[in-house]
């Protein structure tokens, strides 16, 4: 990723937080040469160094293994405009930007086939984005054998974490207004 030094997040603290507030990663591998995107909700455990996260077992990426792979998570953007006041104090030398925060983690893609890791992975994930509902749902409201064949059907991933990199251009300078999107 190009990243000026002025954009450079090396602070682990803000890409973790990233990563935990937006945890759909675009997981880029490669097939057939080509580069191949596959869009996973992770779970960050940075004490470990690794992402987990699972996928159907009809979607091949988890036969991918040992590949080297890149997953990017992206935060709030937005369109900045040039402030008019800024325009006329610079003489014109002003221009539109976009602000956003990214991160990107690099690693090693492993396949995990256990019932026990796949269940603890699926409660934690469910737990983490229900936590803030009024009344929230839990893996043990859906009936066992349901549970069970659902389990079946997916396989477990994790990504051993090379490296993270990150970019913060979130910052518009002062009386810019920016135009938040989903």
């Amino acid at each position: 990723m190009y990243c000026p030094a002025r954009f450079t997040q090396s602070e682990s603290a803000p890409m973790h937080a990233l990563v935990a507030d937006h945890p759909l990663g675009m997981l880029v591998t490669q097939r057939d040469g080509m580069p191949d995107a596959d869009h996973l909700p992770f779970e960050l455990l940075p004490d470990e160094g690794v992402l987990r996260g699972h996928v159907a077992r009809g979607n091949p990426v988890w036969q991918r293994a040992g590949q080297r792979v890149l997953v990017v998570f992206r935060g709030p953007s937005g369109y900045a405009t040039p402030d008019r006041i800024e325009k006329a104090e610079n003489g014109g030398r002003v221009v539109p930007t976009w602000t956003y925060n990214v991160v990107h983690v690099h690693g090693t893609l492993r396949a995990i086939d256990d019932r026990d890791w796949l269940r603890a992975l699926v409660e934690r994930q469910t737990d983490r984005q229900e936590a803030a509902l009024p009344d929230p749902w839990s893996v043990d409201d859906a009936p066992a054998d349901y549970t069970a064949k659902l389990l079946a059907a997916i396989v477990g991933i994790e990504i051993a974490i090379d490296r993270i990199e990150g970019k913060w251009k979130s910052e518009p300078p002062p009386r810019v207004a920016t135009a938040q999107l989903a």
